[in-house]
């Protein structure tokens, strides 16, 4: 438990955080896209049970008291999606090597990773802040519109829609989930794919995270709201968008790391 923690580089000021702009964000984005055109099949094949299992789930909601948390659920998938695109990162991490890239080896290489165990409780935190947000997001909505699940969809995009107290939950709700995205962004922004690249411990990983984010408020922010606007955009067709959306970012992330830690 303890090489979990620490790693074999306890000092996280061994790692040296750059500042980034917006040129850095572009040059990501373009290499993500890069690598996803590269290697589609690869990307789609580790992301495309992302969409189908949220679809799936977004579809019971829709049929009985979990109504309420279907957008939760779908707006929720930015807190897990550092941990969803760890093939991603991996495939860019070979890809740059120029190692073979193929499903297999990218998988054996995860699961044989020292950082495993790190990988695995990081996720699993990721997985526990997406839970505790949808016993909010119900909790909220429990305040505003009472305990009675709504009748039908209709009848619940009319309550919000033209009442003071969806109004209310629309804009409460929106601004406590912005609080867990931020809380996500810090935490694993460049977490996994350091994790990945480095002989590191779960705490130096989020710490040089924090640094990271703290080092770049503005770039950050600006990479988080890219990240939200995908993610909306990819959700539109029946989620089945996020097939392309998530492997470009996730892509994109491991390039972002690359741009943001520098190397030894």
């Amino acid at each position: 438990m303890a090489h979990v923690l620490t790693g074999a580089e306890l000092d996280v000021h061994h790692l040296r955080v750059r500042k980034i702009d917006v040129a850095d964000l572009k040059v990501a984005l373009a290499k993500g896209l890069d690598d996803f055109l590269t290697r589609p099949s690869h990307a789609i094949f580790l992301a495309i049970i992302y969409p189908v299992v949220g679809l799936i789930v977004v579809r019971a909601a829709l049929g009985g008291a979990m109504m309420p948390l279907a957008f939760p659920i779908v707006a929720g998938f930015a807190l897990v999606g550092p941990f969803a695109g760890i093939g991603l990162y991996e495939i860019s991490r070979r890809r740059e090597q120029g190692l073979d890239c193929s499903a297999g080896p990218v998988l054996f290489d995860i699961f044989q990773s020292s950082a495993l165990g790190a990988i695995a409780m990081l996720g699993t935190t990721l997985m526990v802040i997406f839970v505790v947000w949808l016993a909010v997001a119900q909790q909220l909505y429990r305040t505003f519109l009472g305990n009675m699940a709504p009748a039908s969809a209709a009848a619940f995009l009319h309550d919000l829609a033209t009442t003071p107290a969806g109004h209310m939950l629309i804009v409460v709700g929106n601004g406590v989930g912005f609080l867990f995205a931020l809380l996500v962004l810090a935490t694993s922004v460049v977490s996994f794919p350091l994790l990945l690249d480095r002989e590191v411990g779960l705490a130096t990983a989020i710490v040089t995270s924090y640094r990271a984010v703290a080092a770049n408020p503005a770039t950050m922010s600006l990479w988080g709201l890219i990240v939200a606007i995908g993610l909306v955009l990819g959700s539109a067709p029946l989620l089945f968008g996020l097939a392309v959306v998530i492997p470009v970012l996730g892509h994109a992330t491991w390039h972002l790391y690359r741009a943001v830690i520098l190397p030894d």
